[in-house]
């Protein structure tokens, strides 16, 4: 569980002269998407409803503010659902559970929502199915990271863990032709692409996913921080240190161009010396960041003499999910205003 935020002291970023003129470059989109919207939503809502306190198992969405802002509220986050009261609410994660986790709530006569996103289950439900045909299913993703463990708990005797490009050269199946791949949603695009390329190298009949694996969201801001990158002396990405496409984003920002590029749960974590000869900053923020901090970000960089802001837009969203079913009406049974996961972002 995340240490309270505790703000660091330090003194203001100071405005010193560089070479050229100082100006931000700001990714668009960047922060929340649709299924961490929906999340967020989906406890608040639930607090509302039944009242304090609403346990939710692991962090709701990999940021460490947005559940501070929560526990506040009275929700109560846990590692697993043998810590939560019998017959208390319980909330899973966007990153969702495995069938053993929905069994042992259900033993445990909670009342679960199921906050998951949708693109999450998505895959879930197409390693239910592939499994169903008796496919090897190589899940490309983080061992250890819950999605994939609640994606692999729907077929624990079909999928093997993809960790890497590099670990794509020493897997191995039992049928080579019987075998499909499929995607950890918050995964760099470039990397999955390079591990489908060496598996499909040593097992010729891999299958594809019948959709897009990775969301739309993590590649629409990977798109965008690659377009602010190649100008940029230092790129900033806000964002928690779990979440997954926060640091890939820090990644893909080194990888196309960038000077240096650092993540920041919080505008006082920016250094002074990240600034030294710094004439273009990016700055983005993962999917699971609340706008508020890329703002303070901002106000900081202003401070240092960063106030030309030029934000860079490679695409649109306007995807929204309709919340959990619990959540969809009042407690007088007509249908809730808030019924759609979707409120200001980027």
């Amino acid at each position: 569980m995340p240490v309270p935020r505790v703000p660091r002291r330090r003194e203001r970023l100071q405005d010193i002269p560089v070479q050229g003129q100082k100006r931000v470059l700001l990714a668009s989109p960047r922060g929340y998407c649709a299924g961490v919207d929906r999340a967020v939503i989906a406890v608040e809502k639930a607090l509302e409803r039944y009242g304090a306190p609403v346990y939710v198992r692991k962090q709701i969405v990999h940021n460490i503010h947005v559940v501070t802002e929560l526990e506040a509220q009275g929700a109560i986050f846990v590692e697993e659902v043998d810590e939560v009261p019998e017959g208390s609410h319980v909330v899973f994660s966007a990153h969702g559970v495995s069938p053993a986790v929905v069994s042992e709530a259900s033993d445990r006569n909670l009342r679960a929502i199921d906050a998951t996103c949708p693109l999450v289950t998505k895959v879930h439900r197409e390693a239910v199915r592939f499994a169903r045909d008796d496919f090897e299913i190589l899940l490309i993703g983080h061992e250890g990271h819950e999605e994939v463990e609640g994606t692999a708990g729907e077929a624990p005797d079909h999928v093997t863990v993809v960790n890497s490009p590099d670990e794509a050269d020493t897997i191995e199946v039992r049928d080579p032709s019987k075998v499909v791949w499929l995607s950890q949603t918050t995964l760099s695009v470039d990397e999955t692409m390079e591990t489908v390329r060496r598996l499909r190298e040593r097992f010729p009949q891999l299958q594809d996913p019948p959709s897009d694996d990775i969301c739309y969201a993590t590649q629409n801001r990977q798109v965008a921080i690659k377009k602010v990158a190649k100008d940029a002396d230092l790129v900033i990405v806000v964002g928690s240190a779990n979440s997954s496409n926060s640091v890939r984003l820090v990644e893909v920002a080194l990888e196309y161009g960038a000077k240096a590029a650092y993540r920041v749960d919080y505008a006082d974590e920016i250094d002074q010396a990240w600034l030294d000869g710094v004439e273009t900053v990016g700055v983005t923020s993962g999917a699971s960041v609340p706008e508020v901090l890329v703002q303070e970000v901002l106000s900081d960089l202003a401070g240092a003499g960063y106030r030309d802001v030029e934000e860079i837009r490679t695409a649109e969203e306007d995807l929204m999910f309709s919340l959990p079913k619990e959540l969809r009406q009042d407690a007088s049974g007509r249908r809730d205003d808030r019924a759609l996961g979707g409120r200001g972002r980027s």
